[in-house]
């Protein structure tokens, strides 16, 4: 029997094209006669266009064309959308300006450097209004939408009659997706209804579907390719309004133009994780059992759209509680849209709600990992349905070892190393556990190889080498002989990547294409063979890329059967999607996240010292490129946590910070030594691998850890993130300290 291969640390197998430069992004790809496009973007952030003048863009060398909303062509979707719905930026439809940054025109030229020189001279003249981008100024704009409804178990606000109490309030600010690959798209017309893209995205399945939908084109005359894509997070899992004003210009050309946004347009063209304002509310008995949460959340969208996520998710199903309810508003800004953003709302949440456990569990002097413990939900309170598997008791536990968590002394302020404060946190984490659907074609060749192909994307997890082990695995196939092919529109049906749901969806259909064609080679071999003419195909035994017939000597290789039978190729198409064990059991996957932290007591500055997260994730299908997930997104939670945040002048509701060098995203100096460890306890139902999704779970929670570590070290609790030396330096005690160190001269 050949080793399996799901579980080991196998190397990624586009690694030596990644590291070699033999990598293809989106904006590597050149065709004949391509233009360049550079935007031009409102420098106001509310209004109508007045004018727009392009003489002298259009006299500029190299430029062929200035396209907007006067002279673009039309796009067939905007005419049969409903006028008064909220679905979204329709790009050069006419002359309203929504948010700063918003484009109003492209310019087309022979280079890049033309182009944007010639946007330079594109002259607009605005009607400017009254625009509203402080959310703090703006809560009596704040409405509930109808696809986030109240929440209620037991009795609302029952906090209020407990023993012990929190109430609370919890702010995160606006935060930048900032992958190091810009966005942007390819956009060619071959015919004036056929389209080639070459896109940056999670998912050339949606991508052809929106494009499908708002150009009024058959899916088949729509290719997008998008091979590799350097880094997503969530930015690139919608098709974005400039995007579709390059190819409303290629259209208007009828010659390719490529569009590649600069940093400072990221702040505003591919979405945020929306800032938010939460309350929220314990209340327990006096040993510590709640009896009451309230999760009270609002948040920023744009004018044209409702952007909602699941901010109070984990609230409604995390811990057992009787009562519980949550209510989540938005407040329309004049900013773009926002877009789900790694850990979506549910880190925005269990920021909240970990803090709030946080500070529970010192009014009760009880351990937090111990009140976490004594209230762990056995099944799920919110959908009164047992756990498809759960093992977070035990997450728990091997974090604390990991951590020494019985080196924390209960007493905030009360630890110190080489002159800094020392200081223990945790928090949990949670994401749903989905499955999709989707199509895999699986192709054996005469020399034993596989080809498997279907239209997913691979935004950095490994999933090509994902895939690869596992049908290794059910096929007894080598590795080195399979190729896992994905990021073509023309391959078969998967979903987007995200919502850390591809190995799930994925996997179980390249499982399930595998098996459908072993069952199509044990007919073959049962008809044509021989030595197999009396088995049955039920019958016959797969092992290490062979055919066995039971009970006998009788054996016969993948390759030796096609060849015998003169077959270059045998191939299958099979699809798979989770089927009622969705109703039957609440699935989830589960983090633990445990952070030592010093803080100078005198400047307030935070260093992280040593992480640990578990991950209570189901079976790990690679164990190198999981603990490289975990750790991305302890580097995500790192940021969160105490450097990121979007900076708004509001005067002009222009983002003043958006660049690398003011937007701090952290470096490797930030992040310290990080240990990543896995139940790997298989999920019996969830699909035929027992994987659970871990992009999600790796952020989530991580910031609450690090406030909690804070506040154990200081005294001083930091609500509002980021955690900067400025939130918490206590003055008082930074005096003390400056007395005991002999420095208050």
């Amino acid at each position: 029997m050949k080793k399996q291969q799901t579980g080991q640390s196998m190397d990624r197998v586009d690694g030596r094209l990644k590291v070699t430069g033999g990598a293809r992004y989106f904006a590597d790809h050149h065709l004949p006669d391509l233009l360049y496009a550079a935007l031009v973007c409102s420098p106001i952030s509310s209004g109508t266009i007045k004018s727009i003048n392009t003489t002298k863009a259009l006299k500029a060398p190299g430029v062929a064309d200035v396209v907007s909303h006067l002279n673009a062509p039309p796009v067939p979707g905007y005419k049969n959308a409903d006028p008064g719905a909220k679905d979204g930026l329709k790009i050069f439809k006419d002359n309203r300006i929504y948010s700063n940054g918003q484009p109003v025109a492209v310019v087309l030229a022979n280079t890049l450097e033309r182009a944007v020189h010639a946007a330079s001279l594109v002259e607009v003249q605005y009607n400017q209004e009254t625009h509203y981008t402080d959310m703090n100024a703006s809560m009596d704009k704040a409405f509930q939408n109808n696809r986030m409804k109240d929440y209620l178990r037991g009795e609302a606000d029952a906090w209020k009659k407990a023993a012990v109490t929190v109430d609370a309030t919890y702010t995160i600010p606006l935060e930048v997706h900032n992958p190091m690959e810009l966005a942007g798209i390819i956009a060619h017309w071959d015919t004036p209804d056929t389209l080639v893209l070459y896109a940056k995205t999670q998912g050339v399945k949606n991508v052809q579907d929106t494009v499908k939908r708002l150009f009024q084109l058959p899916e088949q005359n729509i290719t997008v390719h998008s091979r590799f894509v350097g880094g997503g997070f969530g930015m690139a899992l919608r098709v974005w309004p400039m995007e579709v004003a390059t190819i409303l210009a290629a259209k208007k050309i009828r010659k390719p133009v490529k569009l590649v946004i600069t940093r400072d347009q990221m702040f505003t063209l591919v979405g945020y994780r929306p800032s938010a304002i939460q309350k929220l509310s314990l209340g327990a008995t006096s040993d510590g059992k709640l009896t009451g949460i309230t999760h009270e959340a609002v948040a920023v969208t744009s004018p044209y759209e409702d952007f909602t996520e699941g901010i109070v998710a984990m609230s409604k199903f995390m811990y057992a509680c009787p009562n519980v309810n949550t209510r989540y508003k938005l407040v329309p800004l004049n900013l773009s849209t926002p877009v789900w953003m790694r850990g979506p709302g549910e880190a925005t949440g269990a920021f909240a709600l970990e803090s709030a456990i946080d500070e529970l569990s010192y009014k009760l002097n009880i351990d937090p990992l111990q009140l976490r413990i004594l209230n762990h939900a056995d099944t799920d309170p919110e959908k009164d349905l047992p756990f498809s598997s759960k093992y977070l008791k035990e997450a728990y536990e091997l974090g604390a070892e990991k951590i020494g968590w019985t080196n924390r002394k209960a007493t905030p302020r009360s630890m110190q190393e080489d002159g800094m404060l020392v200081g223990y946190g945790m928090s949990s984490g949670t994401f749903g556990a989905f499955r999709g659907r989707a199509t895999v074609s699986a192709t054996l060749k005469s020399d034993g190889s596989l080809i498997l192909q279907s239209a997913a994307a691979d935004i950095g997890p490994g999933t090509a080498t994902a895939m690869v082990q596992i049908a290794a695995d059910v096929t007894g196939i080598a590795p080195s002989k399979i190729q896992f092919m994905l990021g073509e529109s023309a391959y078969p049906f998967a979903p987007q990547q995200g919502g850390s749901s591809t190995v799930s969806t994925l996997g179980s259909a390249v499982t399930d294409a595998c098996k459908a064609l072993q069952q199509k080679l044990a007919s073959l071999a049962v008809s044509n063979v021989p030595a197999f003419k009396n088995a049955t195909p039920e019958t016959i035994v797969f092992e290490d890329g062979q055919l066995l017939k039971a009970g006998g000597q009788e054996k016969i290789t993948y390759e030796s059967l096609l060849q015998q039978q003169q077959l270059p190729e045998v191939n299958v198409v099979a699809t798979s999607q989770s089927g009622e064990e969705r109703k039957k059991y609440s699935m989830y996957s589960f983090s633990v996240h445990f952070t030592k932290v010093h803080v100078h007591p005198h400047t307030g500055v935070v260093r992280i010292k040593h992480i640990v997260s578990v991950a209570d994730a189901g079976t790990i299908v690679n164990t190198k490129t999981a603990r490289s997930q975990m750790i991305g997104g302890v580097v995500g939670g790192i940021g969160m946590a105490l450097t990121e945040e979007a900076i708004l002048d509001h005067r002009f509701g222009r983002f003043v910070n958006n660049n690398y060098a003011d937007y701090h995203v952290p470096v490797n100096a930030d992040t310290p030594p990080t240990d990543v460890y896995f139940i790997n306890k298989k999920d019996p139902y969830i699909n035929p691998m027992g994987s659970k999704g871990m992009g999600e779970i790796a952020l989530i929670g991580f910031a609450a850890a690090v406030s909690n570590a804070v506040y154990h070290a200081t005294g001083k609790r930091v609500r509002d993130l980021p955690i900067t030396p400025d939130k918490v330096l206590d003055e008082k005690a930074a005096q003390q300290w400056k007395v005991e160190n002999k420095l208050n001269t």
